[in-house]
């Protein structure tokens, strides 16, 4: 499991905490070791498949294609130095909307296993990309940071990630939250309590919206705010995803953020912005 580093003083509490409880109660024997002083690198893109099978130690192109994803395994590879590396964690995953893998590395290696997966596919193919190209990527994709679009306070109803809630969570519940998340999954039509808010995204005339830009109705109130934008390399458009007020949530529906205290207009828009282009593996039954 690869958690949120601005998050690790309160995650590895509640992992010890709730291991200790589970093994209390008669649960299985779980080890758990923190990974101290590992650094990670994102290989991402269509391409990133081929580029790290090509480093991999056989047998690479038959492991990667098992690989679905949100797996994990220990893998290794030939570096440029003609030694084999440690066994590096893979994860995969796409933070960008496309294929592609989360590394984490003994922190020796670090440099080395970067130098060689950049040598190994040349410019052309692969480049070093900072938190900039990420951030204006993974809002393509349609996919939250935790901090802006997401915090303790938000729960998966509100957030659009209903789909987070599996089949039989919803019959049995009993999962941390369950007493809130379930009854917001039911519109108060229909018994439940709902949501006052939910998470969009939205198409910006004029202006890149920032986080904190106020969403407001055609009477000027305010019924939302702008939790990340930027403009998209892709679409050639301004792109944000905020909190609206529910039943302002529907696609096409039309509203105004203020930037820099002129209105500018925007449109509801599905995401993601960009289709994005998983690998499409099937998980194991």
């Amino acid at each position: 499991m690869v958690t949120n580093a601005g998050c690790r003083e309160k995650d590895l509490p509640y992992f010890k905490e709730q291991l200790e409880a589970f093994q209390k109660e008669g649960g299985a024997k779980v080890e758990w070791e923190v990974l101290e002083g590992w650094g990670l690198i994102a290989l991402q893109g269509p391409l990133s498949a081929d580029i790290l099978g090509r480093v991999m130690v056989e047998p690479a192109e038959s492991e990667l294609k098992e690989m679905y994803f949100g797996s994990s395994k220990f893998v290794k590879i030939k570096l440029l130095n003609g030694e084999v590396s440690s066994p590096l964690l893979v994860s995969r995953g796409g933070y960008t909307g496309e294929d592609g893998f989360e590394i984490s590395i003994p922190e020796s290696e670090a440099v080395v296993v970067t130098e060689t997966l950049l040598q190994n596919a040349g410019p052309e193919q692969l480049q070093l990309a900072g938190l900039g190209a990420r951030d204006s990527l993974r809002l393509e994709a349609g996919m939250c940071l935790y901090g802006h679009d997401l915090d303790d306070s938000t729960t998966p109803v509100e957030a659009a990630l209903s789909w987070v809630i599996g089949k039989d969570r919803r019959e049995t519940g009993g999962f941390h939250g369950s007493e809130i998340i379930l009854s917001q999954l039911k519109p108060k039509s229909k018994g439940g309590a709902g949501v006052e808010r939910r998470r969009i995204g939205l198409i910006v005339e004029g202006a890149p919206a920032r986080e904190g830009a106020e969403i407001v109705n055609d009477k000027g109130e305010k019924i939302g705010n702008i939790t990340s934008g930027c403009p998209s390399p892709t679409l050639g458009k301004n792109v944000a995803m905020g909190y609206i007020k529910d039943g302002f949530h529907k696609s096409g529906t039309d509203v105004e953020v203020v930037i820099r205290g002129k209105k500018r207009k925007a449109k509801v828009t599905k995401m993601p912005f960009v289709p994005s282009k998983y690998w499409k593996g099937t998980a194991p039954s």
